[in-house]
């Protein structure tokens, strides 16, 4: 099974279109336009009877106590995590494309409450939930496709993947407003092939 897009290629940067934040000489960062990249498939196995595609951020930062302050630097010997920037389940697996910007197409304050898709599908929450959490004008529930938006004081450059599942469910067993590790523990032991497109990103301009 393949995964690609027009955007970029496997290994390249994301263009900044297709994130959350953009890099800004002054104020370190600005919310960019926040369109989900254009993805195709094709090659999955014929008793595929949904597709599940995630997008993750392997390199999140474990502790935020240096993320985003001034006259420091968020080390690239920092133990990492996930994060999850996108969820769809359900997606028919006639499905072969989804279009730039079908699915998002900037940015919404407390989150898209109803974010479009693939006819059939369903999407989850992203981690952006848990980082606004409490925030005043931000906090909510993020469903759907919110870009990269990495430490601007990172120094590592972050990777995020795009993983496309094509499973033996008809219906993935999650409910409501799930979320990535739901996914992927309802998915297990159902997967009959993946594909893997990886983009980069990052804000620190002194990274490339």
């Amino acid at each position: 099974m393949q995964l690609m897009s027009s955007n970029f290629g496997h290994g390249q940067r994301i263009p900044e279109e297709f994130a959350f934040g953009a890099p800004d000489p002054a104020a370190h960062v600005r919310l960019a336009a926040n369109r989900n990249p254009h993805l195709r498939w094709s090659g999955a196995p014929s008793a595929t009877r949904s597709l599940a595609l995630v997008c993750v951020d392997s390199d999140v930062p474990t502790r935020p106590d240096d993320v985003n302050k001034e006259g420091r630097t968020v080390p690239a010997s920092l133990p990492r995590a996930d994060f999850y920037h996108w969820l769809v389940v359900d997606i028919p697996p006639q499905v072969q494309e989804i279009r730039a910007g079908q699915c998002s197409d900037g940015i919404t304050a407390r989150g898209k409450r109803s974010p479009a898709g693939p006819a059939g599908s369903r999407q989850g929450l992203n981690d952006y939930t848990l980082w606004f959490a409490g925030d005043a004008d931000m906090g909510g529930e993020y469903f759907g496709y919110d870009g990269p938006c990495p430490p601007w004081n990172d120094e590592l450059v972050h990777h995020y993947h795009f993983v496309l599942y094509a499973t033996d469910l008809e219906r993935c067993p999650v409910e409501g407003a799930f979320t990535g590790a739901q996914v992927m523990k309802a998915i297990e032991g159902h997967v009959l092939a993946e594909a893997r497109l990886t983009g980069t990103y990052t804000l620190n301009p002194a990274v490339r």
